[in-house]
């Protein structure tokens, strides 16, 4: 190891924190009942809500993937030289992330960086991460376990390695597309109620999640030489009369075939990382089944979240907090984080808190 090389900061193991899903038929509605935890959604309407997973008997790709995108980052901190125990836990459903931290303090981890299976700013999907830190660390304390110190790696949506194995992939489900079709490329993410996506970081700096999804579509489409393509969103759910990010997928490639004459499709889910339930149900069956019945071909990108070159994206950014690199972004939009035990990343970070905060205080004045 060179003198240039040498640790700035000294982590001994790395949290991989997801979302969780259910791996059986009987799991399903106790894993929504967590998800949707404080809303008060009847049960019976959870079981509907459930359809998807039920069309899959009961299990998400999640956990599954998720554990081998863990080999494969093992193998690539190993081939780097890095001892770095990794361990896994979700929000939702086991291996939960409080049974993880438990582990990790019985292992003697006292310094952990997070891995968040997400690469965007905005609340779901990060200040919803750092919570899940701040509630980790409560719980060893209600455990009477040693405290954690937790850094959560930073958003990378605009990695380079990110951008360029997104493209091609996108190349490679063009390339599967018939020949002499009116052809779109379409940039896919998960959508969001407005009022989730209006709040960010400091002035000037909202709006970050649906800037960031559409900097990275603009990225990803310059890097596979795609001129013209559409940003979309899926996979909406709760009251409709909410206004959520649009247009929707399923939707949009209807009318662009009505209207423009569209009779393929490249869809590239972006916002994903893996082909989890979203990805496999959103895409892969009601789009599908929508464009089948107006003749419209459909070649879907494979993730990248499972390659070789995503687990090396994940070993940069670890050893960007190891040895103090200055991060590699390639984009326009903030790239906030890290943060540490659950503290925001900037000021005014996700201000749908502090807003529900007020509003909670009023409520009971």
């Amino acid at each position: 190891m060179t003198d240039a090389q040498q640790p700035a900061r000294d982590y001994d193991a790395l949290l991989v924190l997801s979302f969780g899903g259910p791996e059986g038929n009987e799991e399903v509605v106790p894993f929504l009942e967590n998800v949707t935890r404080g809303r008060g959604i009847p049960r019976e309407r959870l079981v509907e809500v459930g359809e998807h997973y039920f069309h899959f008997d009961g299990k998400s790709p999640l956990n599954e993937q998720n554990r081998a995108l863990i080999d494969n980052v093992n193998a690539e901190l190993k081939k780097r030289g890095h001892n770095l125990p990794i361990y896994f836990g979700n929000r939702n459903w086991h291996p939960f992330g409080a049974e993880a931290v438990e582990q990790m303090a019985n292992d003697g981890v006292r310094n952990a960086l997070v891995f968040a299976t997400s690469a965007w700013g905005g609340y779901s999907a990060c200040r919803q991460y750092d919570e899940d830190i701040t509630n980790l660390r409560a719980h060893l304390e209600e455990k009477g376990l040693p405290q954690i110190d937790f850094t959560k790696l930073r958003h990378f949506y605009d990695h380079p390695k990110f951008i360029a194995e997104n493209a091609r992939s996108l190349r490679e489900a063009i390339a599967k597309l018939p020949e002499g079709r009116n052809t779109r490329v379409l940039f896919t993410a998960h959508s969001v109620p407005d009022a989730h996506d209006e709040v960010g970081g400091a002035e000037g700096d909202k709006h970050i999640y649906s800037r960031q999804v559409a900097d990275a579509a603009k990225l990803v489409a310059k890097e596979a030489g795609i001129e013209d393509y559409d940003l979309v969103w899926q996979s909406r759910s709760g009251d409709p009369r909410v206004p959520w990010l649009e247009p929707d997928i399923v939707d949009h490639t209807e009318e662009i075939h009505e209207s423009d004459g569209v009779d393929a499709v490249a869809v590239c889910a972006i916002g994903f990382i893996t082909d989890h339930m979203e990805v496999v149900w959103d895409l892969d069956t009601e789009l599908k089944q929508a464009a089948d019945e107006k003749g419209i071909a459909v070649e879907r990108a494979v993730t990248v979240g499972l390659s070789e070159v995503f687990a090396s994206m994940v070993a940069d950014l670890i050893e960007e907090q190891i040895y103090d690199k200055e991060w590699e972004s390639t984009g326009n939009v903030t790239i906030q984080g890290c943060t540490v035990n659950g503290e925001p990343c900037a000021e005014g970070c996700c201000d749908i808190w502090s807003l529900r905060r007020q509003r909670a205080k009023s409520a009971s004045a």
